[in-house]
């Protein structure tokens, strides 16, 4: 090769252990010695992975990826801040076209695409009718950042999950740039990033902020990781899926503790993982808590890469390079990892995670029991034999409760529903007459990169339909179906197996290509159903082969949500029902009254293997991603603006220029204690992005709902929130708004906190509204893990714009606390042993943080005061996290991308 490397070799032969280092060091340590300068990365960061440390230091090192991965959720906002930051620099009179990605970016639109039409032939065509109308200034927007910005590319809508395209083709393992060859690397906008560790590339997600100041140039600095060693033993037994084993690897490593720290996977078991087991695993690093659970480059990584239409001489250059380069997995390494943890892929049962966290691990065959647990001790509902029997059976044998009927409105005028005073509804609409009743499956999707870029799943969920059929199933008529593929590399190798048809007449219809359940953009319940759970009050369910079950996150009529492989959310559809023993219970009825029970109809892994065998094409993936950049019809045909300096509208509610940068004073002001401080919030633990960040859909009634309506915009258009990112009038009513949000100084779920001054329980944002009037500096508390969960960059940029100084927590999850710092939010931490309760805080004091204007450094210890209105006031300490003196300066400056923006602004 005649390419420059920087070998690690090199650093072998020089007397320096790099053998024994975990994999993931070795590529963070190749990146520091390749980026060099002796400013941004020094000899320190150096030494530090040079010497690594398997128990840990606090010493921060850097990272620069080679690129960055966007989705259209997060991607918007940053081309929103790119060109508002661009703006600014042009409204000063310098050249605003030198504003561009310093690095490759690669946006995909996926996040849009909603379920409002399913189970028909028209479905697909329908929802991107509704995805274009309701997303027309967003993809404009980004048609203007692909010929504006150099170095950003747009995969349009349709085309597939970020996540999907990455894997099968973003993804090149080892890069040749500049004279260079060095690994392929990069950050993401989204937290499932980890999924391209599956074929050997370091990557993780990172707030959108993050990701704009490493798309600007600045490196990414982290606390040096530990590595947890993940060793994985045997083989997946008949019968068992990826999805069953990354579940319980979900379980296992959250009970371990990996949150912050890196996974690295190795063992025998690796032999018998292909790239897309893999990548299912490295996919839910988030869910774990980790930052990375990296797999190693070996045969495996080629012999995917060569399947998926990679070139040989690419291959040719991922073998050549890193086995040149100490970066090869032999299996026979002898490396030092911080901790071990064991798995026997052999042991691991059917399973599913719910019902509102993907660690909550249940064994099929547990579920139907823990249901009744569930029902008791979530909802204060007793479960009996009889409060069970809601289904066709007791409707024939004319079962009923103290009942009442009412109408539905039109369109829907021929639907009577009865509740019954045991939460069951029967239901007639037109013909059809059944019973809903808590358990009732409402949702099924096969959605979300996790799975559907796993052919074995897929074409099992397929193998599970047409078996199905054959024995005379069919899926309920409540249950809302729908199949999103990650990319069309699905749908040519279902329909060349001719799976396709037999999904289709289970209802599991193609609704789109991207993202839909998984983020919550499952659309609107059949309203007869919708109306039947609001007056019924039912608890009822939805299963999905995603990631993410938070609470409200699928859809906020649903309250139990259950992860799942594609292959059981089609058993699931069949039967309708949570509360099953599917290993033992029949899944229902031939037509000759026999029983089908799922051993019937579940295909061995040979018939799996022999249907990927014939249907899993490499043409596929040529002929998908030769066009991947070209769009459809209605991409082709959509008006951009043009042009470097972006026309904003007034009138827009989809897409504002951010107010962070409008009129950035030249130097940043003195950093400064905070007095009078009010709490906004006081929450539990477990609060997640989700809890925090606007997220899903909205109603008319909510504050972004009131905000539209007033700007003539029917609640059909409103779209979700997700959608409107773009817009910060909008996202800031929406922080804090989730319906299941439970905030311990209000009296009202949701939401809702209390104006202390006048005990007033009020919207969030309106009480938010009341404290600036009054100029009243605002806090949070929580507890353990606040911020878990998917990378939102709104869960920070909501907070400060609410007026939001500090959080006070017991711990963060890692991408929350960082994107609190880059916009200028302080995390502070509990000291060991304490919180809120130990300490005797209600919320409802006046608090003083002092500390900070003085001599700051990382991880200092400041004084807190909490003043109640009546007794003494509690004294205690908190730790800054503030973890690095480049963090010091991000916060200093209000944000990270102001950091940025003024350092531009004194170079120009």
């Amino acid at each position: 090769m005649n390419d420059r490397i920087a070998s690690l070799k090199q650093l072998q032969s020089e007397g320096k252990d790099i053998s024994s280092l975990p994999f993931s060091i070795r590529i963070l340590l190749e990146n520091v010695l390749r980026n060099h300068d002796g400013f941004g990365i020094t000899d320190e960061h150096l030494d530090t992975l040079v010497n690594w440390l398997p128990e840990g230091t606090d010493r921060e090192i850097p990272f620069k990826p080679a690129r960055v991965l966007m989705q259209d959720f997060t991607g918007v906002p940053a081309v929103v801040d790119l060109a508002s930051i661009r703006a600014e620099v042009i409204r000063r009179g310098k050249d605003g076209s030198r504003i561009n990605p310093a690095i490759p970016v690669d946006l995909v639109v996926d996040h849009s695409v909603q379920v409002d039409f399913f189970g028909t032939d028209y479905a697909y065509n329908k929802n991107v009718v509704y995805e274009y109308e309701r997303n027309k200034e967003r993809y404009q927007l980004l048609k203007w950042g692909q010929q504006a910005f150099d170095n950003f590319t747009v995969v349009p809508p349709g085309m597939g999950i970020c996540h999907q395209v990455n894997l099968e083709y973003l993804a090149q393992a080892v890069i040749r740039r500049d004279g260079w060859i060095f690994p392929d690397s990069l950050v993401g906008t989204d937290s499932h990033t980890p999924m391209v560790n599956g074929i050997g590339v370091m990557a993780w997600g990172v707030g959108g902020i993050e990701a704009e100041a490493a798309l600007l140039g600045q490196p990414v600095y982290f606390t040096c990781p530990q590595v947890i060693g993940l060793e994985l033993t045997g083989k997946l037994a008949e019968g068992i899926t990826a999805t069953d084993m990354v579940l319980t690897i979900t379980e296992l490593l959250r009970k371990y503790g990996v949150v912050g720290k890196f996974v690295e996977v190795f063992g025998d078991g690796l032999d018998h993982l292909s790239v897309p087991d893999r990548a299912t695993i490295s996919n839910m690093s988030p869910e774990f808590g980790c930052t990375v659970t990296y797999f190693p480059i070996d045969s495996q990584t080629l012999d995917y890469m060569r399947r998926t239409n990679r070139s040989e001489e690419q291959i040719k250059l991922v073998e050549t390079y890193c086995r040149e380069n100490l970066l090869w997995r032999t299996g026979t390494e002898k490396i030092r990892y911080s901790d071990t943890v064991s798995l026997d892929l052999s042991q691991i049962q059917p399973t599913v995670a719910g019902p509102k966290r993907p660690q909550d691990k249940v064994l099929v065959k547990e579920l139907h029991e823990q249901f009744g647990e569930l029902l008791n001790k979530e909802y204060k509902r007793i479960y009996t034999p009889e409060g069970k029997r809601r289904d066709s059976a007791w409707l024939e044998e004319g079962g009923s409760g103290t009942t009442f009927t009412y109408e539905v409105q039109k369109p829907l005028d021929d639907v009577a529903v009865e509740v019954d005073s045991l939460q069951s509804v029967r239901i007639k609409l037109r013909n059809q007459e059944y019973v809903l009743s808590d358990g009732s499956i409402v949702i099924a999707a096969i959605t979300s990169c996790t799975n559907t870029s796993n052919p074995s799943v897929m074409l099992g969920a397929g193998l599970v339909a047409r078996k199905a059929i054959s024995r005379g199933l069919t899926t309920k008529p409540w249950v809302k179906t729908s199949l999103a593929p990650g990319s069309k590399v699905v749908t040519q190798y279902l329909e060349r197996a001719g799976l396709m048809t037999d999904l289709s007449a289970l209802r599991f219809h193609t609704v789109g290509y991207g993202c839909t359940s998984c983020i919550g953009n499952s659309g609107p319940l059949p309203l007869h159903i919708a109306e039947a759970v609001d007056r019924g009050n039912l608890i009822v369910a939805s299963v999905l082969s995603g990631n993410r079950n938070f609470e409200a996150r699928v859809h906020p009529q649903v309250k139990m949500n259950f992860l799942a492989s594609p292959m059981l959310v089609v058993a699931y559809a069949i039967v309708g029902r949570i509360d099953i023993n599917l290993v033992t219970d029949p899944l229902g009825y031939d037509p000759n009254g026999e029983a089908v029970f799922l051993r019937d109809i579940w295909p061995s892994q040979q018939e799996i293997s022999e249907a990927m065998q014939a249907a899993v094409s490499q043409k596929d993936y040529e002929e998908t991603y030769s066009v991947i950049f070209d769009g459809d019809d209605q991409w082709k045909g959509l008006h951009a603006p043009s042009g470097k300096d972006y026309h904003w509208s007034n009138d827009s509610t989809y897409i504002r220029e951010a107010s962070f940068f409008k009129n950035i004073s030249d130097e940043p002001l003195p950093m400064q204690d905070i007095y009078d401080a009010r709490v906004l919030l006081k929450l539990g633990d477990s609060v997640t992005t989700d809890h925090i960040s606007p997220a899903g859909s909205f109603k008319a009634d909510s504050a972004a709902g009131k905000y539209l309506m007033d700007r003539g915009i029917e609640p059909r258009l409103f779209n979700s929130y997700g959608s409107r990112r773009g817009n910060e009038e909008v996202m800031v009513r929406g922080t804090f708004a989730n319906v299941r949000i439970k905030n311990q100084i209000s009296a009202k779920e949701g939401g809702y906190t209390t104006h202390i001054p006048t005990g007033t329980v009020l919207p969030v944002f309106d009480a938010a509204v009341l404290y600036a009037q009054q100029q009243t500096p605002l806090i949070v508390l929580a507890g353990k893990e606040y911020g878990s969960g998917s990378s939102r960059d709104w869960a920070a940029k909501g907070t400060n714009l609410l007026g939001v100084k500090a959080v006070i927590a017991e711990s963060y999850e890692r991408i929350h606390r960082s994107n609190l710092v880059g916009m200028g939010v302080i995390p502070l931490e509990y000291l060991a042993g304490e919180n809120a309760e130990s300490l005797g805080l209600t919320g409802l004091e006046r608090y003083e943080i002092r500390g900070i204007a003085d001599a700051p450094v990382p991880n200092k210890l400041l004084d807190v005061v909490a003043v109640p209105a009546a007794g003494d006031p509690i004294s205690f300490k908190v730790r800054s996290r503030l973890d690095s003196a480049i963090e010091i300066a991000y916060y200093h400056h209000g944000g990270i991308l102001q950091y940025v923006l003024r350092e531009f602004l004194q170079k120009a």
